[in-house]
């Protein structure tokens, strides 16, 4: 006989009003449970009725929640939600693991406010019992349908941050960290990204030896143990996807070491066979700023001198020789210019300093003095085309005012402007270079390699005799800062400008200093 409303209100009635005899009234629950298999009246109203009661029958909690859980997959909509909302109610001891893998099946709806109700529930079961209810998400994760397993790492990598300090204690996340491990020995391109920023943002793994425990997570991942395959997207795209998620890990304490050996040996030597794993990127650029960031950031090399010879071939490759026939003033006077690439020299010139910095003899003693004459004539012609690049941002701007200079081509440009006006005033200077103490806009810094072209070529112009002057230390910074290349439209000339990053703070060229008493042995006098 099919349960009536009249009796699922006679026996919510009864129930109620047993007060501390509930358990004798068994039959009358299982009234209530029967209601499921009712209309959509009587659906509602057990959905409302089962939790109610159902910490007072424990021998027929098995039954209640199955019964919810056939209510959460109700064809009526209204009646999953109903019941979806109440399912944080059976969430009591040892029933919260099974209702949290309830809650993270049911993430595979396509019904927005459905969905929102079981992030709320999932969420306010967190705070019954933090570490029952990540056992039910990531038995999910590991074992659930495509869909659910996908919803699910979006949930952690989205919510867990959210969570107050007292939910995600010390063991509950090492316990997500423990967890997560095991997930990724088999994940996708897009899932590693997101359990990277659950387990990043874990409080526990906010020290020196937490950030060394995720950069050695990364390398798993990276499989730098094994040989590139320049032709493969999917290997591409996992080295680089590892390589910008180690990024933010890397300090003085923390080392790149391993990543930078990696792109030396195995990347630079293809950089021109490497297939892009999106349309319309460059890769080799991608792939050199990323090596110019980690480079502050390397510690002791075995094969140093192996690898300084790969970047500084690599260098020459994208600083062409002077064209054949130049005019008086150097300036190409037939149609076959060179394309000087100067986003790509500025990141290899960088990663060069840095690495350099750790065998200072490399172009005096390393470099035959063919070979550096031949560089020095290829930073002379790169420093000229500078020049030609200033005078041709001066016309594009030359009349502009008010609203024409806010057009987007035309910021870059300015942009462009002031850094190349800035990257002349240091060529300027020429052997009367004092040590500098000039104060440049944040987005300078970006150029700075730019200016180490031309200040490379003066010092190696001056001789071979040693750096008399004593140069201050660079000043202590409280915050660590990562080398930003630029990214954005011109990247064949200046380079790439990303506009609306600018800020009014300063900085020291201070690397600039660092770069002519590294590499260069020379007697700088006064005139």
């Amino acid at each position: 006989m099919a349960v009536t409303i009249e009796d699922l209100y006679r026996s919510y009635g009864v129930l109620a009003d047993a007060k501390d005899n509930l358990s004798q009234h068994k039959d009358a629950y299982q009234v209530i449970l029967n209601g499921v298999k009712g209309g959509p009246k009587e659906k509602r109203l057990a959905a409302q009725f089962i939790p109610k009661f159902f910490s007072q029958f424990p021998e027929l909690s098995d039954a209640a929640i199955n019964a919810q859980l056939d209510l959460c997959e109700d064809e009526d909509v209204s009646i999953r939600r109903q019941a979806i909302k109440e399912l944080p109610r059976f969430a009591t001891g040892e029933n919260i693991p099974r209702v949290a893998d309830i809650l993270t099946q049911l993430l595979q709806t396509d019904d927005s406010a459905e969905f929102n109700q079981v992030n709320a529930a999932l969420l306010s079961i967190f705070k019954v019992d933090p570490k029952g209810t990540l056992g039910g998400l990531f038995t999910q994760i590991l074992q659930g349908e495509d869909i659910v397993r996908e919803r699910a790492i979006k949930f952690l990598s989205t919510k867990l941050k959210s969570l107050p300090e007292d939910v995600m204690t010390k063991e509950v996340e090492e316990f997500v960290f423990t967890e997560t491990k095991k997930v990724l020995e088999d994940v996708t391109g897009e899932e590693f990204v997101l359990l990277m920023r659950v387990v990043s943002a874990l409080r526990v793994l906010q020290t020196v030896n937490g950030r060394q425990q995720l950069v050695e997570l990364v390398v798993e991942q990276a499989f730098l143990e094994q040989a590139l395959n320049p032709s493969d997207p999917d290997t591409v795209d996992r080295l680089l996807q590892c390589t910008r998620q180690a990024l933010p890990l890397f300090s003085k304490n923390v080392h790149s070491t391993r990543f930078v050996t990696y792109f030396c040996e195995h990347v630079l030597p293809n950089l021109s066979a490497l297939t892009s794993p999106v349309a319309g990127i460059d890769i080799q650029l991608e792939v050199l700023k990323l090596l110019a960031e980690m480079s502050p950031f390397c510690g002791d090399m075995e094969k140093l001198e192996a690898n300084l010879h790969t970047l500084f071939n690599k260098l020459l490759e994208f600083m062409p020789l002077p064209p054949a026939e130049e005019s008086e003033d150097g300036e190409n006077s037939g149609s076959d210019e060179p394309k000087l690439q100067f986003s790509s020299v500025e990141c290899l010139l960088y990663s060069f300093h840095q690495l350099g910095k750790k065998l200072p003899d490399f172009l005096l003693d390393k470099v035959d003095q063919e070979r550096l004459k031949d560089f020095k004539i290829r930073l002379q012609y790169f420093a000229r085309g500078l020049q030609v690049y200033i005078r041709q941002l001066r016309v594009a701007l030359q009349g502009k005012t008010g609203d024409a200079l806010k057009t987007e081509e035309n910021k870059i440009k300015v942009v462009a402007l002031k850094i190349t006006n800035n990257i002349n005033i240091l060529i300027k200077v020429r052997q009367d270079f004092y040590i500098c103490a000039i104060y440049m806009e944040t987005m300078l810094v970006q150029a700075l390699v730019q200016a180490l072209v031309q200040a490379l070529f003066q010092a190696l112009e001056t001789g071979a005799s040693a750096v008399k002057k004593s140069v201050p230390p660079a000043p202590r910074r409280d915050t660590r800062q990562i080398y930003n290349p630029p990214s954005g439209k011109y990247s064949a000339t200046i380079g790439n400008f990303t506009y609306g990053t600018i800020s009014t703070t300063t900085t020291i060229l201070i690397p600039l200093i660092e770069l002519l008493q590294t590499y260069c042995s020379t007697n700088i006098h006064h005139h």
